[in-house]
């Protein structure tokens, strides 16, 4: 069976007829050009697929029937919240598009710290609710327009706020799940007791299934609520702020100090950073402006805080004092400490000197402007200016992610940069912006370890050639990676789970992948996990597995 006028008449009657639409000019819009972002199998100048329908479920029960009448149907689905990646999207010609839109609930428990979220609340709305009982959440590094649903239970999720929050495989407890053959799971407290405050207990767990350190991106069913952990909040129930769209400043939130350290080496760097696990100073810390580039991130900040164009930024980048402070900023990170308590705020503001002095770093000039700090404490707490990522060229990739131990990843930094400005001054279609543009997450664990570093690679997303040339560095870079153990590009993490036409993978194509990896019995193994979850193999092939039999002849 597949999909027919009877399946779409069957959604009707689950959701109702103004949530299911068949309509092209409906369904073109639910298509992914792997070219714009977080594609990690691309960047290439092909779409996903156009689903058959597209359909808004509004509760666990209506999810659950349309679950089990594409297993009727055999007919393939893929459910997503904001669409920020491309991940979320359908791979076959026969399936539906779930867009979880309709489900945003949350509701805060704050005596216990923790948030009960359905796919639609997204980060923004869920960190003002916490904020209102004196607590946060964790917003990942793609931005608080993102579902904290989507970002926990579904992928990576980490970001500035990670090494005191945690990141989200951490942060992950009780879940409603529905999964691939329409059955519901729930898991933790909720399952023995209707309570949402513990995920699972020691030993193996179900959330190792669906959840992992990546996550499954979609193809282990639906999640339609899950509890997540909040963490400590100094400041107050509402941020206060000034300014105007699009640009908006932290109003004097003085429990918060945001600084821009500027460091002589790498490995003056790294070292701050053991010292930053060490010392649990930081509230927040991350290389967030050097994602528009080493040359031009003063010049950039400067324009967006002062209420200036882009045509102002050639002027910009040429103005003495400006110079100077970039200059100064080759290598830098923005840290937000937070007080507690006046005395806890002053022991941190010390420690967080001690540092400094230590490695022979130094603070920012230009990033102790009131306008500018209070620009930074703002953005770095809520993520919410995504689009300036977008800035250059109207597209990005971030590529190498140096995710190692920081000591090994940051002495090849200036070899990964001479690579980027290399293919900047040959290719005409990648921003020039002095090669080093890394950004990402002093660390991607709650109390320190693994880093989450990638480089912008700005391009214009909807040209061909500029498409093949930011394709010819991601080759380049992934060579990089293997030269030095840190395994596949951010652009590659997905190259083994959608194929680059948009289509998912098919099971013999993944044999022959994974057949001649070091380790197929993990493969294998996740081939026996989703047979017993998704018999029908309804979900896209972002869950890799290698069937027995070949296992068996390898």
């Amino acid at each position: 069976m597949a999909y027919n006028s009877a399946f779409f008449r069957a959604l009707q009657d689950i959701v109702g007829k103004r949530n299911v639409s068949e309509d092209p000019a409906v369904t073109e819009n639910y298509r992914s050009i792997s070219a714009q972002t977080s594609a990690h199998y691309g960047p290439v100048d092909t779409r996903t697929p156009r689903p058959r329908a597209v359909v808004l479920p509004g509760s666990t029960g209506e999810v659950q029937q349309i679950i089990r009448l594409c297993n009727k149907h055999k007919v393939d689905f893929k459910a997503s919240s904001t669409f920020w990646s491309t991940m979320g999207y359908i791979g076959s010609d026969n399936a539906i598009q779930l867009d979880m839109i309709r489900m945003g609930d949350i509701e805060i428990d704050a005596k216990n710290m923790i948030a009960v979220v359905e796919p639609f609340a997204i980060a923004a709305t869920v960190q003002v609710e916490a904020m209102k009982n004196g607590l946060c959440v964790n917003v990942p590094g793609v931005g608080c327009s993102s579902s904290t649903l989507a970002s926990t239970a579904g992928w990576v999720g980490f970001g500035p706020s990670s090494l005191f929050m945690g990141t989200s495989s951490e942060n992950m407890l009780g879940a409603e799940w529905v999964l691939p053959d329409g059955e519901i799971l729930r898991t933790g407290t909720l399952g023995a007791q209707g309570e949402w405050f513990c995920g699972e207990g020691p030993g193996p767990s179900v959330r190792a299934i669906f959840r992992g350190w990546t996550g499954a991106a979609g193809s282990m069913g639906v999640c339609t609520k899950i509890a997540i952990r909040l963490s400590p909040w100094p400041g107050p129930k509402w941020i206060p702020v000034r300014g105007a769209a699009p640009v908006y400043f932290a109003d004097n939130l003085e429990c918060l100090r945001a600084y821009t350290i500027c460091y002589p080496d790498w490995d003056a760097y790294a070292e701050s950073f053991r010292l930053f696990y060490e010392a649990d100073v930081c509230y927040l810390a991350h290389r967030q402006f050097n994602l528009f580039g080493r040359d031009i991130k003063t010049a950039m900040v400067e324009l967006i805080t002062k209420d200036k164009q882009l045509c102002d930024l050639p002027g910009l980048v040429e103005d003495p004092y400006i110079k100077e402070q970039n200059e100064k900023m080759k290598i830098d990170v923005q840290v937000v400490i937070a007080g507690f308590s006046e005395r806890d705020l002053a022991y941190k503001e010390k420690a967080l000197d001690a540092i400094i002095e230590q490695v022979g770093a130094h603070k920012s000039e230009y990033y102790l402007q009131r306008d500018v700090e209070d620009f930074v404490k703002l953005y770095l707490l809520r993520l919410g200016r995504k689009n300036y990522n977008f800035t250059l060229c109207g597209a990005y990739e971030g590529c190498f992610g140096l995710t190692a131990n920081v000591f090994r990843a940051a002495p090849v930094m200036e070899e990964a940069a001479a690579i980027k400005r290399e293919f900047e001054e040959t290719c005409t279609g990648l921003a020039a912006v002095g090669g080093d543009s890394d950004m990402g997450s002093v660390s991607g664990i709650g109390g320190g370890g693994t880093t989450g570093w990638e480089f912008f690679m700005h391009f214009d997303g909807f040209d061909k050639e500029t498409i093949k040339e930011a394709n010819d560095f991601v080759e380049t870079s992934q060579a990089f990676m293997t030269k030095h153990g840190f395994g596949p590009d951010f652009c590659r993490w997905n190259q083994d789970a959608r194929q680059l036409d948009g289509y998912d993978f098919s099971q013999e194509q993944h044999d022959a992948m994974y057949s001649k990896i070091n380790q197929p019995a993990l493969a294998e193994f996740q081939w026996r996990i989703r047979e017993a979850f998704n018999p029908n193999h309804l979900t896209g092939s972002y869950y890799r597995t290698l069937t027995p039999e070949e296992y068996r002849k390898k």
